[in-house]
C-alpha cells in the first residue's frame, strides 16, 4: 500500500483492496469497462460507508460508487481513484409481510433479492439479470420483466436511506425530505450514496415465460406489429425482443413474461406474438420468478462485455422508425437492437412524480455495437432511429454527457435535477459525467460531496438465449 493510501480508518482494516492484493483483479473493473483504481473499499455497514466516504475524500482522488457494476457507462469504477464498493452491504429484510414492505441494501443483487422474497410469495420488479446491483438500478429507473404489470422499480420505492456528501445520513420519503426523495428516484447518481431502500413488493410466485424466435422482415413490419401489440396488450404482459442479423436475414428473439400464476392465463397474452412473423422457435413455460434472475448470474465483473450502447424512448414507433431499426441491424455497423415494452403501470404515474419523467412512451429501443465496431459505427446505425426518439433512459447509455442529459432529463425535469444536484453537491465532488461528459476530477475535501452512482445495470446479449 502506498503512503498516500495508508491512513485507513480502523473500521475498514482488511476492507481496502489495492493493486497487488489477490482480490484486486475481481474488483477493479465493471461489466463493460476495465479499470485500474488506486483502491477499492468494501464497507459492510452503513457506519463503514460513512467512514469510507470520509476516507475517500481525504485522498483527494476521484471517487466512484458501485453496487453491482453492470452499468454501461463504467462509472462504477475509475482509473487512479477510489471505489466505494457496496457489495457487502447486501441484506434483504421483509419488514411487513402483509404490506409487502421490504428493506433492501444497495449492494444486494437482484438474484438474491428474488431468492429471499420467493418464500413469501413476493417479487420486486427489477432488471433482467440476477447479477445487477440494487443501488444503480433502483436510483435510475428499473425496466425489467414485470414492468408493465408493476411499474418501474423506483415506482415501488417508499423510502431511502441516503448518505450525503458531508457525511450526514438522511431518511427520505414522501413526507420527509421530499425533494431528495424525488431526486433519488431517477437521478440518484448525483444525490448521495443510497445505502438502503424500502420497497413495496408485489404478490407473485410464478410467471408465464414464452421464448419466441421469428424472422424479422426487412421492411420493418415485424417490428411494427410487435410494438403495436405491446402498446395495447394486457398489462400483465411485459416483453423484450432482440433483433440481430443472421446471414442475409434478421431474426427477432422475444422473451415475453406474463404476471400470471397459470399457463391457462399466460398463453392468451402471448398468442398474438406468434402471428407477427414466421415462427422458428416457440415454447411457453410456467416458472418461479427467481428463474428469470437466477443466482447463476452472480459472476464477478472483469470488463467482459465491452461495447457501446445508446437508447431512445418512443410513443409510437412508426413505419419509418421500424425500417430504420432494420437498417441498423443489417447495415455495415451490424448493431444489435433490443426493443423493450413500456406503458402499462409505468404510465399510471405522473410525469413530475419523480426524476424519471417519461410516462407516455410505450417502447424503448436500445442499440449496441461490440468490438471491433466502435462509437462511430453506433452513431451511423443510430442516427435515423434517434432522430425519432422522444427521450432516453439513463441506465442504457454508455456515453454520458450534456447531450445525453438533455434526452434523459428534458425540460423542467432537467432544470430541477440540476438545481438539486447542486444543492446536495455544491462542490461537485461527485458530479455525474452527465453534466460534463468528462471523468471525475479529484477535488479538495470540503464540506460536501456526491457519489457518481453505481452504473445502471442490464445484461447485453449478442445472441438470444
Amino acid at each position: 500500500m502506498t503512503a498516500a493510501m495508508a491512513r485507513v480508518p480502523d473500521s475498514l482494516r482488511g476492507q481496502i483492496v489495492t493493486p497487488g492484493d489477490r482480490r484486486y483483479a475481481q474488483l477493479r473493473s465493471t461489466y463493460t469497462t476495465s479499470a485500474s483504481p488506486a483502491a477499492v473499499l468494501l464497507p459492510k455497514t452503513t457506519a463503514q460507508v460513512v467512514d469510507a466516504l470520509r476516507y475517500a475524500r481525504e485522498q483527494r482522488l476521484p471517487i466512484a460508487v458501485r453496487s453491482g457494476g453492470h452499468g454501461f457507462s463504467g462509472a462504477s469504477s475509475n482509473n487512479g481513484g477510489v471505489v466505494i464498493d457496496l457489495s457487502m452491504l447486501n441484506r434483504v429484510q421483509v419488514l411487513d409481510e402483509r404490506a409487502g414492505l421490504v428493506r433492501v441494501e444497495a449492494g444486494a443483487r437482484w438474484a438474491n433479492v428474488a431468492k429471499t422474497l420467493a418464500p413469501y410469495g413476493l417479487v420486486i420488479s427489477s432488471g433482467d439479470h440476477g447479477g445487477v446491483g440494487v443501488g444503480g438500478l433502483a436510483t435510475g429507473g428499473g425496466i425489467g420483466w414485470l414492468v408493465r404489470a408493476h411499474g418501474l422499480t423506483i415506482d415501488r420505492v417508499r423510502a431511502v436511506e441516503v448518505l450525503l456528501a458531508d457525511g450526514t445520513l438522511v431518511r427520505a420519503d414522501a413526507d420527509h425530505e421530499p425533494e431528495l426523495f424525488w431526486l433519488v428516484r431517477g437521478a440518484g447518481a448525483g444525490a448521495g450514496i443510497v445505502v438502503a431502500f424500502e420497497i413495496e413488493a408485489a404478490e407473485q410466485r410464478n410467471v408465464g415465460v414464452a421464448q419466441v424466435v421469428v424472422e424479422a422482415r426487412p421492411d420493418g413490419r415485424t417490428i411494427r406489429e410487435w410494438t403495436s401489440y405491446l402498446a395495447q396488450a394486457p398489462r400483465e404482459l411485459s416483453a423484450a425482443a432482440v433483433v440481430y442479423a443472421e446471414g442475409r436475414s434478421a431474426l427477432m428473439s422475444i422473451t415475453a413474461v406474463v404476471a400470471a400464476e397459470s399457463l391457462r392465463r399466460a398463453r392468451p397474452a402471448v398468442e398474438p406474438l406468434l402471428a407477427i412473423g414466421r415462427v422458428l422457435e416457440h415454447r411457453t413455460d410456467l416458472l418461479p420468478y427467481p428463474a428469470l434472475v437466477p443466482t447463476a448470474h452472480l459472476h464477478p465483473n472483469v470488463g467482459q462485455q465491452r461495447g457501446t450502447t445508446t437508447n431512445g424512448l418512443f410513443r409510437d414507433l412508426d413505419d419509418a422508425g421500424a425500417r430504420a431499426v432494420m437498417r441498423a441491424v443489417t447495415g455495415p455497423g451490424r448493431a444489435v437492437v433490443q426493443l423493450r415494452s413500456l406503458g402499462g403501470a409505468i404510465n399510471d404515474v405522473a410525469s413530475d412524480a419523480s426524476a424519471y419523467p417519461h410516462r407516455h412512451q410505450d417502447t424503448m429501443v436500445v442499440a449496441s455495437v461490440f468490438p471491433p465496431q466502435g462509437a462511430g459505427a453506433l452513431d451511423a446505425a443510430w442516427r435515423a432511429i434517434g432522430a425519432r426518439a422522444d427521450g432516453a433512459y439513463v441506465n442504457f447509455e454508455s456515453r454520458p454527457g450534456p447531450d445525453a442529459f438533455a434526452r434523459i432529463y428534458p425540460g423542467e425535469t432537467g432544470a430541477r435535477v440540476r438545481r438539486l444536484w447542486k444543492r446536495y453537491d455544491p462542490d461537485g465532488v461527485f458530479r455525474p459525467a452527465l453534466l460534463t461528459g468528462q471523468p471525475q476530477r479529484a477535488t479538495q475535501p470540503t464540506r460536501s460531496a456526491q457519489p457518481t452512482g453505481s452504473g445502471q445495470p442490464h445484461r447485453r446479449r449478442r445472441r438470444p438465449r
